[in-house]
């Protein structure tokens, strides 16, 4: 009997990399995994069989998450064949290159810079949040875990306008677990250090891994499954009284 038999997961920007991960993980457990994919049709279609294979079910649902009524759209497709939505796993973000030697300046970043990126983290939740938020009511229960990044504790490297972004959306996220708990809808985040690989990732300097490696405790860096056990445990009945918290996944790094 999976973890999570009966229940309808869904995940957004979840073709590739860590929301993939978290997508197999689920379906491992039973769930209905609802894989939402902005572009990559072919990944998230193999991204749903490997799902199925795992035992699970999912469905690729193409959508906008920074387009209010893509979001809107969506939710009540999966809420017309499904009824239900139990977990949301806020993991798409606006695509962002993890290079040291390649990021802006503070001093070259124009506001549109950390605009893009806002839209991309926050203003994607948000639509998100709002849109689950009667389903979830009505059901007395929910789990929203936002994906966020351990560089909102230990800026390594400044990269401005990603972390800018990430960390308003753990401020936002604690704001909604405040709001939300009389509700039974508990809101957290789970916050990744360098996850190796995926696509943000690919550029990031041998020199860099290895510094972040010597100065891990576990000395290495978090595969994208590392990060899928975290969300599991979140949405699961065995946190159903956390809430509000950010779950670091970095192997010890910013401790």
């Amino acid at each position: 009997m999976g973890k999570f038999q009966g229940k309808v997961v869904l995940i957004t920007g979840a073709s590739r990399g860590i929301g993939a991960a978290i997508a197999r993980a689920f379906a491992k457990e039973k769930a209905f995994v609802i894989v939402n994919y902005l572009q990559n049709k072919e990944a998230a279609e193999q991204v749903v069989s490997s799902c199925i294979e795992l035992g699970g079910d999912a469905w690729a649902f193409q959508a906008d998450v920074t387009s209010e009524q893509a979001v809107q759209g969506m939710i009540e497709q999966v809420l017309l064949e499904m009824g239900r939505i139990d977990v949301v796993v806020n993991n798409a973000f606006k695509p962002y290159i993890f290079n040291p030697d390649d990021r802006k300046m503070f001093w070259e970043l124009k506001w549109e810079d950390y605009q893009s990126q806002l839209d991309g983290a926050l203003r994607s939740t948000h639509y998100m949040c709002q849109a689950v938020l009667p389903a979830m009511k009505k059901q007395s229960q929910g789990s929203i875990i936002n994906i966020i990044s351990n560089l909102v504790e230990r800026p390594i490297v400044p990269y401005h306008e990603y972390n800018t972004a990430k960390t308003a959306l753990m401020g936002y996220s604690r704001n909604l677990a405040a709001e939300l708990g009389p509700f039974g809808i508990r809101v957290n985040c789970v916050a990744p250090g360098l996850v190796y690989p995926t696509d943000a990732s690919r550029f990031t300097k041998e020199d860099m891994k290895e510094m972040i490696i010597a100065q891990t405790p576990l000395r290495r860096i978090a595969l994208p499954e590392d990060i899928a056990g975290p969300v599991l445990f979140l949405a699961s009945d065995w946190s159903q009284f956390i809430t509000g918290q950010t779950l670091i996944v970095d192997g010890g790094f910013v401790m």
